[in-house]
């Protein structure tokens, strides 16, 4: 696999540099060049198999080169021992429960798999690294987990110290050993801003930083494999499916992308943001506008003024988009708006979604699966399109107590990986969003 930059000017790499590295040297997101398309026959003879099977048959193909088989299906099989159901609300409409993995996060599919092959490569090389990772949530939680406990890699998480949950914040904060994490005095844009600015610092090169966001591609390639998943699980092939993906840094998104180029019949791509609309807005104007700050949204974990895989979506598309939003191309706005449809959804439609679906049909969903459903709801509005639609629950309600009981009047219950955080000790640090007092802690703790 040769991967290049958005930005167009840094040289092609492998998977294990852009892995290791994260963001390229030119400050652009990695993309690969090259994806393998699976035909009828591959997909169907996967269809009955279990999903770390799935991902490891999958993953061969795609990372064909980069690693040995073994070793990946031993990854793979530690990483995905946890079940992903797919739940049926009507004979159209799933929701698939990517919030069984041990911090009942979807970011556990990629964190986990990126631990272990940034492990597999650093032991291979005998190296050690530092991951620096802007959280708006779950990332955070996911990532620090994933990493926990191995010997040649420190992390470091930021977070924004008023908008996330007090068992996201717990997730995070309640490790300690290699796991450092820091409360801004700030929104998730300017966590991400601090840890791209310090990834293009030179001064700061001998620290051996990466990234552990959905700007390392290691994040998006194991992302993608769940929607083959579903579409194994619910459809004959050729039929075509609908993935309505609540949406914030678009990562999430990204992954369902890529499942199409390589060969998943996805019909449409629903991309549902909360209250930060700035994406919906540029699909229907061609007009794209940042919003700063980032308005604060109960779906706290999607509060993004300037999603950073953007710029790999407008590069798919034909188009070019730096680091700061600037479009230099424009992409294919017909075809784009062909495959994608996005839609931004209140507050106050949130909490609506979630009562309807517990009063209606006893399912609790909290507010970002409740928005990627409204996402759907309203594209069937529209559009009339009555496909098999899949739509995500990308967290455990009860990782959002208070915004479900508001909804609701009922608390639900946390999984056992909940709750053995609330009773824990907190090793959390303060940082204001300044460039230079992080610069200056980054060389502190690590130098």
């Amino acid at each position: 696999m040769k991967l290049y930059s958005t930005n167009l000017k840094a040289d092609e790499v492998s998977f294990e540099t852009a892995l290791i590295t994260g963001l390229a040297p030119d400050k652009g997101l990695y993309l690969p060049k090259d994806l393998p398309h699976f035909s009828e026959e591959e997909l169907t003879s996967l269809k009955y198999e279990p999903y770390p099977e799935i991902a490891f048959r999958l993953l061969s193909r795609i990372l064909e080169g980069e690693i040995d088989e073994p070793s990946l299906k031993e990854i793979t099989y530690d990483a995905y021992d946890y079940d992903v159901p797919l739940e049926e609300v009507d004979e159209n409409t799933y929701i698939m429960r990517l919030d069984r993995g041990p911090t009942a996060s979807f970011k556990d599919f990629a964190a986990r798999m990126m631990a272990r092959l940034m492990q597999f490569y650093l032991k291979k090389e005998n190296k050690n690294l530092t991951i620096l990772t802007a959280t708006s949530g779950d990332t955070g939680s996911a990532v620090a987990h994933a990493f926990y406990g191995l010997d040649n890699i420190k992390v470091i998480v930021l977070f924004p110290e008023t908008e996330v949950s007090d068992r996201q914040r717990k997730q995070m904060t309640t490790l300690d050993g290699n796991i450092s994490a820091i409360a801004m005095d700030g929104k998730f844009d300017d966590c991400q801003a601090l840890v791209k600015q310090a990834f293009a610092d030179p001064d700061l090169k001998h620290l051996n930083l990466s990234s552990a966001n959905s700007i390392n591609i290691g994040r998006l390639i194991p992302q993608s494999i769940y929607y083959f998943y579903a579409y194994l699980k619910l459809r004959e092939f050729p039929e075509e499916i609908i993935y309505s993906i609540p949406s914030g840094n678009f990562g999430n998104m990204m992954g369902c992308v890529l499942a199409k180029k390589m060969g998943v019949p996805i019909k449409k791509i629903l991309a549902s943001v909360n209250e930060n609309d700035e994406v919906p807005v540029f699909f229907n104007t061609g007009e794209y506008s940042k919003i700063e700050p980032s308005r604060n949204c109960i779906s706290n974990a999607m509060n993004v003024g300037h999603p950073s895989n953007l710029a790999r979506l407008v590069t798919i598309y034909g188009g070019e988009m730096d680091e700061t939003g600037h479009i230099n191309k424009m992409p294919d706005m017909d075809i784009l708006n062909n495959d994608i449809f996005s839609t931004s959804v209140t507050d106050e439609e949130t909490t609506a979604i979630v009562r309807e679906f517990y009063d209606n049909y006893g399912i609790f969903i909290e507010p970002h699966g409740a928005v990627g459903i409204k996402g759907l709801l309203d594209y069937r509005a529209v559009s009339n399109d009555d496909t098999l639609a899949v739509t995500l629950e990308t967290a455990h309600p009860a990782k959002f107590p208070k915004e479900v009981m508001s909804a609701i009047g009922v608390d639900p219950e946390p999984p056992q990986t909940l709750k053995d955080v609330e009773s824990r000790e907190e090793f959390v640090e303060f940082l204001e969003a300044d460039y230079e007092q992080f610069k200056n802690y980054l060389k502190e703790k690590l130098d």
